[in-house]
């Protein structure tokens, strides 16, 4: 009975050495290789610069603590292989899906557009164009100047608010940060903005104007003063006709050559 005790303790003393050593040996491998349990995020192995297409020697993968909160991210590089940056990445970035898109066939600025976007060219000179001061990224207004057949008067309006400038001349990278004169810029409009961008580039001139990237508040209209309406002189023989208007309410003196008649105003 004793004997069999005696194994039984030992038994039950192997059974927790054993125990006692493989938690120790999980904690060292823990302490050595804290994040091998965690989720695996896609990282940039290097810089990509923008409109590159992606190739498996850009990336690399890391692991984090499991619930780290880093966004909308990739967790294997053959999901983000063949992709197209639309943002340059900088090396060690975690890969967002949002800076990448899908190129199936065409150019990179097609790659670049948002779903039913379209991209219009608008030619440009230095004062259209913001004396240079277009870039890639930036958001512009487009003011539109007409000329009034039955007034012969111009007059300006803008048409089209917040547009996305996508490429000057042919560069499209959002790295410049210098002023160039440029001859075209390439906005980022949809099917209507297109319509109404042709017809007011057709039927007069348009002016871009650059917008803080910050702002994205509609402007508050402006108070436009009365414009005083000239009455032609009359032919020589005849007598002129003079009427002045009061704001409701005030008296109205109306003047017929000589005559003199004050009425009340009824409007």
């Amino acid at each position: 009975m004793i004997k069999r005790r005696g194994l039984t303790l030992i038994l039950v003393s192997l059974a927790l050495a054993l125990v006692a050593a493989w938690m120790a040996r999980a904690w060292v491998q823990a302490q050595l290789n804290p994040h091998e349990s965690g989720m695996h995020v896609v990282v940039a192995a290097m810089t990509i610069p923008f409109g590159t297409k992606v190739e498996a020697r850009h990336l690399r993968v890391i692991s984090l603590p499991q619930g780290t909160p880093v966004g909308d991210h990739y967790e294997k590089p053959d999901e983000v292989v063949g992709l197209i940056v639309i943002q340059k990445v900088i090396s060690g970035e975690i890969l967002l899906k949002e800076r990448f898109a899908d190129h199936t066939s065409g150019n990179t600025l097609a790659a670049v557009l948002k779903p039913d976007m379209r991209a219009v060219t608008v030619r440009v000179d230095d004062v259209v164009g913001v004396a240079g001061f277009l870039l890639p990224g930036n958001h512009v207004d487009v003011v539109a100047a007409r000329m009034r057949n039955d007034t012969q008067r111009a007059e300006a309006e803008t048409v089209l608010r917040n547009l996305n400038v996508l490429a000057v001349d042919q560069t499209a990278s959002q790295d410049k940060d210098q002023p160039v004169v440029v001859r075209a810029v390439t906005l980022e409009v949809t099917s209507k903005q297109a319509e109404v961008l042709v017809k007011a580039r057709e039927e007069g001139k348009i002016q871009l104007t650059l917008r803080n990237p910050l702002d994205n508040r509609e402007p508050t209209p402006e108070v436009v003063p009365a414009v005083a309406q000239v009455t032609p002189a009359p032919a020589p023989g005849k007598k002129a006709h003079v009427q002045v208007a009061r704001p409701a309410g005030n008296p109205v003196t109306i003047i017929r050559g000589t005559n003199v008649q004050n009425t009340q105003s009824s409007t």
